[in-house]
């Protein structure tokens, strides 16, 4: 990711970093697939480093066996996606801020 202009995060600006990344993440797989369809869905993302920041994050989605041939990795990493811009524009509205 390219360098934002952000001050170091604080620990409170982390977490809540992750919690943007997951949530998007959830968001996106349930926009896609039925609440009733899914068996698991594990959502973890972990922030490394203030600068530069690291973000990871992990999606395992399970389908319900009626979903047929229904993609669950290449769902997961769509969603993994989703995070990681929901995460870039949450820092670049940091950024924004910081400059101020």
């Amino acid at each position: 990711m390219e360098n934002l202009g952000l001050p170091d995060l604080a620990s409170e600006q982390a977490e809540e970093l992750c919690a943007v990344a997951e949530e998007a993440a959830r968001r996106y797989i349930l926009s896609k697939v039925p609440g009733k369809k899914i068996e698991r869905l594990d959502v973890s993302a972990e922030v490394q480093g203030t600068r530069p920041v690291s973000l990871e994050v992990d999606v395992d989605v399970g389908l319900s066996p009626t979903m047929g041939d229904f993609d669950a990795q290449h769902l997961a990493d769509e969603a993994v996606k989703e995070s990681f811009k929901s995460a870039e524009k949450y820092l670049r509205e940091m950024a924004c801020h910081s400059q101020r």
